[in-house]
């Protein structure tokens, strides 16, 4: 008997939700079946995390029926989910840091003791704790502080939990986001265990590459609506962005480019306080994106910070079209040109609690301001430029930056430099937790700011978008520059041999 043919473990049908002024889901249906693992998968907005919500006892549908094994049932809150054997491991994880791992499993849950006094059993929570951290694959005590773990590791405690409340279908809502690759490999392969043991995961993903490697079935969403099912055999990269946006999506380059080989900028021996031991020298040039490759610790991040100012270098120097430039602080990148948009936008790229308004001006505001006071219509005039520069997805500039979707939040960290005249932009990780769509938009203003002569400077850990976007590819490896690689040796094989190069024999590159 097929999956297909079995009655399932959770069905919904006909399922709708709106908020003030927008329908999140439109007469969604979707199912999950004994022992498999179900993708879904739409761009930002397209109403995943709205379905999975109404699952997981956090929303309430307005219109549609819920179905376990067939019967109809109503989830009014978590608790309901929980008993009915649905367990939700949001992308935010819920643990308490303040909590030890054990405690973390059983919250709200805690085995009492007998007699009159009922105090919490806490021999009995470090014993099933241990025997559930094991089958996820953790060998450490249950009275180890949750903080002091890795977001692998915490993420790995959210399964335990899961599986301590007998879940049958884990929801797991960008699992990887933080992870490295061998982490997101480990999951991978619990992912299959989990599901050999007959308990079900709905993976929700921008990560198409992880989806087509563990999915039995790809569920799309666009725009609140159900946008088609793909069975294992037919998921491929292009089918499921034909799922999530209605077309297909090309990440390689029109044409392969060398840049501008007189006009650089030029990294001479530059030394990060971060790794004190390694001079690092390379050059970026105009009319081409320079992809910067590596694993987690690589030492990337730490770089682009020393050469924005945000830590200061001990040594070497910048040099743009020839002439030195001194990068002590962020004024200082600022006045030169040097702009960073961060890895993390939210909580280093963007104030989410002021307005998009606010946040494209704030990098220059004397410049919006008359004797101290800044012009209110000056600053919306200039935002609502790049708005529409960059199809920021706002009906107002006034709109507060945190009710953004990620796409649109990364575009309005770009705006803010953009009405500046840029030299060189650092992109760190610039599409973490964006969906496709938005993805495109990023890849083609990117490529757009080269075309105008602006040097990019791309970190990104994310292999396909290495290969795709950049024209060469520059990876470091503890700190120091292991290699360079010209689009003729673009391969991921190429990319992870000096990825993991040894340290000693790496090559220093300075051309």
């Amino acid at each position: 008997m097929s999956d297909t043919e079995k009655t399932p473990i959770v069905e919904v049908s006909g399922v709708s939700k709106r908020f003030p002024g927008v329908v999140a889901l439109d007469q969604v249906d979707f199912a999950v079946y004994p022992g498999e693992v179900v993708a879904l998968i739409g761009e930002n907005g397209a109403g995943k995390s709205t379905l999975m919500k109404i699952l997981g006892g956090l929303h309430r549908a307005d219109e549609g029926e819920i179905r376990i094994d067939g019967k109809p049932v109503e989830i009014r809150n978590v608790s309901d989910s929980l008993h009915l054997g649905i367990s939700l491991i949001h992308q935010e994880l819920n643990n308490l840091d303040n909590l030890d791992v054990g405690g973390n499993i059983f919250l709200g849950r805690e085995p009492l003791t007998g007699g009159f006094f009922r105090l919490i059993d806490r021999r009995k929570i470090a014993e099933e704790s241990r025997a559930y951290l094991r089958k996820v694959g953790l060998e450490l005590s249950p009275t180890t502080p949750l903080s002091s773990l890795s977001i692998a590791q915490q993420q790995l405690v959210e399964i335990a939990k899961a599986l301590s409340v007998n879940a049958r279908v884990i929801i797991m809502d960008e699992p990887t986001s933080c992870l490295t690759l061998t982490e997101t490999n480990r999951l991978l392969k619990l992912i299959q265990e989990l599901k050999s043991s007959g308990v079900s995961v709905v993976y929700i993903s921008h990560r198409l590459m992880e989806v087509q490697a563990c999915a039995d079935r790809v569920v799309g969403l666009r725009d609140g609506r159900n946008s088609g099912t793909l069975q294992k055999a037919e998921v491929s990269h292009d089918s499921m962005v034909r799922l999530m946006i209605g077309r297909n999506l090309d990440l390689k380059k029109s044409t392969t480019r060398s840049g501008d080989q007189e006009s650089q900028i030029e990294i001479r021996d530059f030394v990060s306080p971060f790794f004190p031991s390694h001079k690092i020298s390379f050059d970026l040039r105009k009319g081409e994106i320079l992809g910067l490759a590596g694993l987690v610790g690589a030492g990337r991040s730490e770089l682009a910070m020393t050469v924005f100012g945000i830590v200061k270098p001990l040594g070497g120097e910048i040099n743009i079209n020839n002439q030195r430039v001194q990068i002590r602080s962020p004024k200082d990148a600022i006045q030169n040109g040097i702009y960073l948009v961060p890895e993390d936008r939210r909580k280093t790229g963007l104030i989410t609690s002021m307005t998009v308004r606010e946040n494209v001006s704030l990098p220059d505001l004397w410049s919006y301001a008359t004797f101290g006071l800044i012009s209110y219509q000056q600053e919306l005039s200039s935002a609502e430029n790049q708005r529409q520069k960059l199809s920021i997805k706002t009906r107002s500039t006034n709109t507060l930056a945190k009710n953004l979707s990620g796409g649109n939040q990364q575009k309005v960290v770009l705006a803010k430099w953009l009405s500046l005249q840029p030299k060189l932009i650092i992109f760190d990780e610039p599409t973490r937790g964006v969906d496709v769509g938005s993805k495109a938009e990023i890849y083609r203003l990117m490529r757009g700011l080269s075309d105008a002569g602006v040097f990019i400077l791309m970190i990104s850990s994310d292999m396909e978008e290495v290969l795709g976007v950049s024209d060469r590819i520059a990876v470091m490896r503890e700190g120091m520059l292991t290699g360079i690689l010209e689009a003729d040796d673009f391969s991921e094989e190429n990319v992870m041999r000096l990825a993991v190069a040894p340290v000693r024999t790496a090559v220093q590159l300075a051309s």
